[in-house]
């Protein structure tokens, strides 16, 4: 009976649009005053308790990168390459879309600044070429999809510290999969491209100088993931070591490589990174605040009983927390979904056999899923702030990319070797 009420509390608050750090606050404070014995000074010591670990301060870091990536000439740079390796494909700037996305989500981490990028460069040009606003946000927002799943995803680092689960092998477990899904979304545009007659970005393939033009131009940005990566598995680096090294491998680029920011523009970047910064972590500090009632109510042992008492199959079980996780995706914000569904469905995704480092790529995706997807999926109207899409036009142009999406969900979690073979090897 307490669950539900905090269950049915939490969803009246969300529905007027309550921040959820405040509702997420709000219950647990109302539960320690009524159930748990506990109060305000109870409160106050987790709220900072719940920030005191060292992996976490890789999010402002790589919060911090991505910002003066985006903004330091980069974006246009990784465009061109993309366009002179898939533009003259049919539906070429959509397939352009989805593989600048692949470029560019190494980097930033962030399903909405992939969007965003996307949604001010990318879509004027698509509807002068003949692409609806609705398709052409649509595959915005799908893309978009990539960012999350490829390092240095701030989900799987939220993920690494909530479960205990190496950071590094998530960042490696993601590769595969990320490549899936720009590989699904690009076969799912060409069809789509022999149906609508989709224009192609050029009329035949370049010749090899403009793609090696376009690749050295585009070298030094294509080569950070690369030495984050190998320099994390090397052990150079700590995740958050990693996380200082790409805040100055960016800062160099855009200083020193592009020239496309100014020592004047640091302050501007820093405040947006503060801003961005600041809003996660209260999630996170109140999330952790919320974990003693999901402690004193023991939901992790319920929920596991009520999983298995709809069936003892495990693949039932993940089929169930995966429609489960779909459908609060949708509705609530990733992060905070993430910090407090982690620390109840981790235990049972282990005791249905499923590997750590898997379940963590299936969590994300699962999320990330959830917030392209309307009625509240943020990097929607993040898009559709940018490109004036209404929801329902979008809504039909997207159905064909969100079957893609969830086809790479079921592969992710059918077939494990796709999270777990690259991390063993590597």
């Amino acid at each position: 009976m307490t669950i539900a009420i905090l269950i049915l509390i939490m969803l009246v608050l969300l529905a007027i649009r309550v921040p959820v750090w405040i509702t997420l606050l709000a219950i647990s404070l109302g539960y320690m005053l009524f159930e748990g014995g506990g109060g305000g000074p109870q409160v106050v010591q987790r709220l900072t308790s719940g920030l005191d670990s060292f992996p976490l301060l890789a999010v402002p870091f790589f919060i911090f990168a991505g910002i003066i990536m985006a903004g330091g000439g980069i974006a246009e740079r990784m465009m061109a390459f993309a366009t002179s390796l898939v533009g003259h494909f049919r539906g070429g700037l959509a397939q352009v879309n989805v593989l600048n996305s692949l470029l560019i989500g190494g980097m930033s981490g962030s399903a909405n600044a992939d969007a965003a990028i996307d949604a001010k460069i990318l879509v004027p040009i698509m509807r002068k070429q003949g692409y609806t606003n609705a398709f052409a946000s649509a595959i915005s927002v799908a893309s978009g999809g990539i960012s999350p799943i490829l390092p240095p995803s701030i989900g799987l680092i939220l993920y690494g510290v909530l479960a205990g689960v190496s950071i590094g092998d998530l960042f490696i477990a993601g590769v595969i999969p990320g490549i899936l899904i720009a590989v699904a979304l690009s076969i799912t545009v060409w069809i789509l491209a022999r149906i609508h007659n989709f224009p192609r970005a050029n009329d035949k393939f370049p010749p090899f100088r403009e793609i090696w033009m376009s690749f050295r131009k585009a070298f030094f940005a294509l080569l950070m993931p690369v030495l984050l990566l190998v320099g994390l598995r090397l052990g150079v680096f700590t995740p958050t070591e990693l996380g200082a090294v790409a805040v100055i491998y960016a800062l160099v680029l855009g200083l020193f490589v592009f020239k496309e920011i100014t020592w004047r523009d640091i302050p501007r970047l820093l405040r947006e990174a503060v801003l961005t910064t600041a809003v996660v972590m209260i999630i996170i500090a109140s999330a952790s605040v919320f974990g003693i009632v999901v402690a004193y109510e023991r939901i992790p042992d319920q929920l596991s009983s009520f999983l298995y008492g709809i069936s003892d199959n495990p693949v039932v079980i993940v089929l169930v927390i995966n429609v489960i996780l779909l459908i609060l995706g949708i509705f609530l914000e990733s992060s905070s979904l993430m910090i407090i569904l982690v620390p109840v469905l981790a235990p049972i995704a282990v005791m249905t056999g499923i590997d750590p480092v898997q379940f963590g790529v299936i969590i994300v995706l699962n999320l990330t899923i959830g917030a392209l997807t309307p009625p509240v999926g943020t990097v929607v109207y993040t898009v559709a702030a940018i490109t004036g899409v209404s929801i329902p036009a979008f809504v039909k142009a997207f159905i064909p990319l969100f079957i893609a999406l969830v086809a790479v969900l079921m592969l992710v979690t059918f077939v494990p070797l796709l999270t777990i073979w690259l991390p063993s090897v590597f």
